[in-house]
């Protein structure tokens, strides 16, 4: 598979909560793997909380903080998900027809 040139997008951000880049050529560099490894653990993560979550929402007498807590751990799941979405999506090849530059990253249309 032959990779854009696109910055990767990290996983975490750096100690000012500003994005992190990785500029590699090599996809299975340690960087490379250990971004990877973390965001298997990020969409782990979002998967077991979406369950919890279905789990308290149907509970009627769920308590309100219980629910505040679970928004904030949803919350923080979806940023990853976006995260890990975002970094993928740039990272996937360019069609043949379409050159990178044409129309930004290279990202598949969305379903109709």
């Amino acid at each position: 598979m032959t990779l854009n040139n696109e910055l990767r997008l990290l996983p975490w951000s750096g100690p000012d909560g500003k994005p992190c880049f990785l500029s590699s050529d090599d996809g299975t560099s340690f960087l490379s793997r250990l971004a990877d490894n973390a965001e298997e653990k990020q969409l782990g993560w979002g998967t077991r909380i979406l369950d919890q979550a279905l789990e308290l929402l149907a509970d009627l007498d769920a308590d309100p903080d219980e629910l505040r807590l679970l928004a904030g751990d949803l919350t923080r799941a979806l940023h990853d998900a976006i995260r890990v979405a975002t970094s993928r999506g740039r990272r996937l090849p360019c069609p043949a027809h379409q050159a990178p530059e044409e129309h930004g990253p290279c990202v598949p249309a969305p379903p109709r």
